[in-house]
């Protein structure tokens, strides 16, 4: 008897498990302007000048080439930098598509729009 009363709580903590994935994977396609063909990286940068543009060229390499495949696009925000941060975001945006310069605002309502916050 205590083997069927464990068995039902498993079963019912896994049927409940399946039905929240199959809500947040509904929410996210019906309720954000994102696609869901992939994975979107949000890159937040303050001050990286000097790493900044390495760091993006090493994700556009492995897109273009095959390695990241289920990466479709990189927002890039600044967050109030001193430095050419910003500026280097920005070239790179406009060189590659795959990149998409972000204003920390934009930012804020894709992660709402996916949060549902």
């Amino acid at each position: 008897m205590l083997d069927f009363i464990i068995n039902v709580a498993i079963c019912t903590l896994a049927l409940y498990g399946f039905i929240e994935i199959v809500k947040n994977i509904y929410y996210i396609i019906t309720y954000t302007n994102l696609k869901s063909d992939g994975i979107y990286l949000i890159v937040a940068a303050k001050n990286q000048e000097k790493q900044i543009e390495g760091f993006l060229r090493t994700f556009l390499f492995r897109m273009i080439y095959g390695r990241e495949e289920m990466i479709k696009q990189i927002m890039v925000t600044d967050l109030g930098s001193t430095d050419e941060t910003k500026e280097i975001i920005d070239k790179i945006g406009t060189d590659y598509s795959q990149i998409k310069s972000v204003n920390w605002k934009e930012c804020k309502e894709i992660i709402e729009n996916i949060n549902g916050s």
